[in-house]
């Protein structure tokens, strides 16, 4: 090989490195610049999972509100937080649709961060519940105000002066190239196949990705559905406290806020008024025209009521045709001319066929009439029901409390009872009961506490409150008959006392499965007389109330005991407490027979009309447990 041909070899090797470190380092670069790439990729990706997981945490508190029943405002609020928060927008809000003589427009109901700025909201003495947004060229995005498409704009210049009118163009313009907002997107909200409003969100970018419009829409789907819920939440509300034909409050309710009314008023010390009303012959408005009439006539009474009271009274329907009105801060004197007002308004109103109804008023006034809000009521209802006697279509104001109450002489009676064992209770308990009548600040509910204790020694199966369900009816009963207040007061106290003679018996006989002997009838016969007589009698302040209890096992037809009285003849206390105490009886488990459903009771009760008590007598109690008691 010569010279030349070594040379030629050697360009070659040296061609061979040269190419192969060329390769090299393009294949280097290539690794660098896939690793850049790769780099840039899953950061990227980082951020958009990010992203993601802060959506996800949006999505979830959203979702968390929506279950926890919280007004829909408060749902509304935490929504825009969470959006503005956890998504960096720079202001975000929730704004509803309307329509005025003013035009079409969103009124904002919840937002979130410094929408346009809180200095310059202090500078035009505005709140951003008072901004209305009206969109320039809105006749041109039809889907953006009818809520069918997503609306995007950077013309924050305009949104300025529609929403402020009398800013100046300098001042706009000013705002609007300071401002950190570069564009703003609205979404649409549907309510019930409607549009409800917007979402709004006040971005620093002056586009929108893709993704960020589809979690948008995701977040509106959301926030629809937190409006359906909360609407949901607010409609069972509203069925558990109102009545379902006058759409006033119920009973259920009634009760509930004067409990709140009374705490609130021994506070501030503040009387409140109530004032009882109770459509005038609705019976024979039901028996000519039918039913539908008497319905009619009983929501034209809760018209009348809406009409005429303020914001803060309470108008509720207690059952049947009686209602309730609560006036907080009013006095006797005001009840009063407030009372005569709903008269009038309720004889004014022409009725169809019907022509004009009329009711009867009671008002009583706590602070005044009582302190003891059972007792209130019942003052009211005395002088509802002596405006009936007293012809109808009146208004009369309560008596006030005599010296000494139905529920003093009670105390007193069971004082007399336990501390004297006149029945065989063992001391303690004896002691015990004592003791708590005694205390201070005494109430019906002692009472009811001290007769169901009672009551327990020889029925353990009696509920509690039994005794307080049983004067609750046997009042509503009373009023049916037009008793007075003085009836009804020995009719409530006959209740605590008229089964008294049962812990004279034998525990083996009333808890006895097999079918009584007539020994045993007899001496369950005897157990009225022996209330009545033997540890009653010797108690000179309830003379009167004797009688009742003695009675309250006669029966209509004459079959009762023990002397057989009749009809008429049995006072109609006693007929009251034999159906009221039948009624109970057949609703507890005994030792001879399980209890049975308040349907079946009820028809027990028809069943025996004529028999044990009146058909009348029977007709009204029925109506009363199915309209009037919860």
């Amino acid at each position: 090989m010569g010279f030349f041909d070594s040379l030629r070899n050697f360009k070659n090797q040296i061609d061979q490195i040269e190419s192969s470190v060329y390769n090299g380092k393009q294949s280097l670069l290539e690794l660098y610049e896939r690793n850049a790439r790769l780099e840039a990729e899953i950061a990227a990706r980082t951020k958009e999972l990010d992203t993601a997981n802060r959506q996800m945490l949006t999505l979830q508190h959203i979702w968390d509100m929506m279950n926890s029943s919280k007004p829909l405002s408060s749902v509304l609020n935490a929504t825009v937080n969470s959006l503005q928060g956890e998504l960096g927008y720079l202001h975000s809000c929730i704004a509803k649709r309307l329509v005025d003589n003013e035009g079409d427009y969103l009124q904002i109901v919840a937002c979130a961060g410094e929408l346009f700025g809180d200095n310059f909201l202090r500078l035009f003495s505005c709140e951003p519940s008072d901004i209305r947004l009206k969109f320039p060229n809105i006749e041109e995005l039809p889907g953006a105000i009818d809520g069918k498409q997503i609306y995007q704009s950077t013309d924050i210049f305009n949104l300025v002066k529609s929403v402020f009118p009398d800013i100046t163009d300098d001042t706009a313009q000013k705002f609007s190239s300071e401002t950190k907002a570069k564009s703003f997107i609205l979404v649409p909200l549907s309510y019930k196949h409607s549009h409800f409003g917007s979402l709004v969100v006040f971005s620093t970018r002056e586009e929108a990705t893709e993704n960020e419009l589809n979690f948008l829409t995701l977040f509106a789907k959301q926030i629809e559905l937190a409006i359906t819920i909360a609407d949901l939440f607010q409609a069972v509300k509203e069925q558990a406290i109102t009545d379902g034909m006058t759409g006033l409050y119920n009973r259920r309710y009634f009760e509930e806020f004067i409990k709140k009314e009374a705490t609130r008023s021994a506070r501030q010390n503040q009387k409140f008024t109530v004032i009882g009303i109770d459509l005038d012959h609705l019976k024979k408005i039901n028996d000519i025209y039918g039913h539908n009439y008497g319905d009619i006539a009983i929501k034209a009474i809760a018209e009348v009521l809406k009409r005429n009271g303020r914001s803060i009274d309470v108008a509720a329907r207690m059952g049947g045709e009686e209602f309730n009105v609560i006036l907080p801060g009013v006095d006797s004197a005001g009840g009063l001319v407030v009372a005569e007002r709903i008269r009038k308004s309720i004889e004014a109103v022409p009725l169809e066929k019907i022509g004009h109804i009329t009711a009867s008023l009671g008002v009583a006034t706590y602070m005044e009439h009582s302190g003891d809000i059972d007792e209130l009521l019942e003052l009211v209802d005395h002088a509802m029901y002596e405006s009936k006697r007293n012809g109808r279509n009146r208004v009369t104001l309560a008596k006030p409390v005599s010296e000494t109450s139905w529920q003093e002489v009670a105390i007193d009676t069971f004082i007399d009872i336990l501390s004297k064992h006149r029945i065989p209770l063992d001391i303690k308990t004896s002691k015990l009961l004592t003791n708590k009548l005694q205390e201070m600040n005494i109430n019906n509910e002692m009472l009811y506490q001290v007769s169901d204790a009672l009551i327990k020694t020889y029925n353990p199966e009696h509920p509690q409150d039994g005794t307080k369900q049983k004067i609750q009816l046997a009042s509503l009963l009373a009023k049916r008959f037009d008793l007075s207040k003085e009836s009804v007061d020995k009719l409530k106290i006959a209740i605590l006392l008229y089964d008294i003679g049962n812990t004279m018996l034998p525990k083996e006989l009333l808890s006895k499965t097999e079918p009584l002997t007539e020994e045993d009838r007899q001496s369950i016969k005897r157990h009225p007389v022996i209330a009545a007589r033997e540890i009653l009698e010797p108690i000179s302040t309830i003379v009167d109330i004797i009688p009742i209890i003695e009675k309250h096992h006669e029966n209509w037809n004459g079959t009762g005991y023990p002397n057989n009285l009749s009809g008429e003849n049995i006072p109609i206390e006693s007929q009251i407490i034999l159906i009221v105490d039948s009624y109970c009886a057949l609703l507890e488990n005994r030792p001879y027979r399980p209890a049975v459903s308040k349907e079946e009771a009820l028809k027990t009760i028809l069943a025996d009309a004529n028999n044990k008590w009146s058909d009348k007598l029977a007709q009204e109690f029925v109506s009363i447990v199915q309209n009037e008691v919860n």
